[in-house]
């Protein structure tokens, strides 16, 4: 490729041959439009139900050793063509489980994680930097990026629980870096940190949400921590008995786990039934319209914190969207 082949072109098809040529694309012809006037649509709203994943682990209890497998875990990926891993563009999760008197290696990586415990009896740990965290229903539990975790679980009864990493995210901008604890499968340790920062206990922040203030609709909320995982931001969703919530879209993604209760909501045209053990999400820029059975609590995960560093977090209350945006753009100059 020379300069002179452009000095020599005679028409717009010959211009175009010699940008393919020399690997560039007409900005001003483009296949379709790298801007446009709302967020695009990209991950669909899905449901995967605690009952199949449960039995889905118990199953493969039977076949998956720990010795063989970095975790015994289910993928939720959206099912959009292509997708093999994200469950929302920048979050995963995965449903896991640890058998009684097992243990699953000690490692490391870049990504952010964070689990969210749904069935598990006493002296079930995970065991973050050389400490066991205890593991019980409800609890949320965090390993900050290149913190050492495994799982030691020195009671009988099989532990269960959901996963969400920043992975997708990490995997997007390059710096995935992972680590297997290299001297022994996991960390020992016989120091119990119950009150470790890692750990927000359901018996405490389920009692805060509760004392948050109700909104009309019937909805409380609160965000957990500090400490906070820099990518991912949690909150807990109470609903009372009978509520009805008619949700706004956000540039954000959620997902959803419940805690307890049951209801339906519908997204993009899709109506999710939820349960107790449940794992939904709804992706960015869509509506959302809650219906709530008995009193209800769920756990909810999403790119938020990190669209909000950015100046990227958005809603889409009517005729905000632009206001939001102005107001953000003046707040910085």
């Amino acid at each position: 490729m020379t300069p002179d082949k452009f000095a020599a072109a005679r028409n717009m098809e010959e211009l175009y041959a010699l940008l393919n040529e020399a690997r560039m694309g007409p900005g001003w012809n483009k296949p379709e439009p790298s801007m446009y006037p709302t967020p695009k649509k990209s991950f669909v709203p899905a449901h995967w139900p605690y009952r199949i994943a449960r039995a889905a682990l118990d199953c493969a209890a039977k076949y998956v050793k720990t010795e063989f497998a970095e975790r015994r875990n289910l993928i939720m990926n959206n099912p959009v063509p292509g997708n093999t891993y994200a469950t929302a563009p920048t979050i995963v999760a995965a449903y896991q489980m640890i058998k009684g008197h097992e243990t699953a290696r000690s490692h490391r990586h870049t990504p952010n994680a964070m689990r969210f415990i749904l069935d598990s009896k006493e002296r079930a740990y995970t065991v973050v930097e050389g400490k066991l965290v205890p593991m019980e229903p409800g609890d949320v539990l965090l390993t900050p990026n290149w913190a050492w975790h495994g799982h030691d679980n020195k009671g009988p009864d099989c532990a269960y629980w959901i996963d969400f990493l920043d992975a997708p995210l990490t995997h997007l901008l390059g710096p995935m870096f992972f680590q297997q604890l290299q001297d022994k499968f996991v960390q020992e340790s016989n120091e119990v940190a119950a009150d470790s920062p890692f750990r927000f206990p359901y018996s405490v922040w389920g009692a805060k949400v509760r004392a948050q203030p109700e909104s009309a609709s019937g909805m409380r909320e609160v965000t957990l921590g500090p400490p906070h995982l820099d990518t991912i931001r949690l909150k807990w969703r109470h609903f009372k008995p009978a509520a009805t919530v008619n949700e706004a879209r956000t540039t954000a993604s959620r997902i959803y786990a419940v805690h307890e209760g049951a209801g339906t909501a519908v997204c993009d045209g899709q109506t999710i039934a939820w349960e107790r053990g449940d794992v939904f999400v709804i992706p960015s820029w869509n509506d959302v319209q809650w219906s709530v059975g008995p009193e209800s609590c769920l756990l909810q995960a999403s790119d938020e914190i990190l669209l909000e560093k950015l100046n990227w977090l958005h809603s889409g209350a009517p005729g905000s969207e632009m206001h939001d945006a102005e107001a953000r753009f003046r707040a910085r100059f």
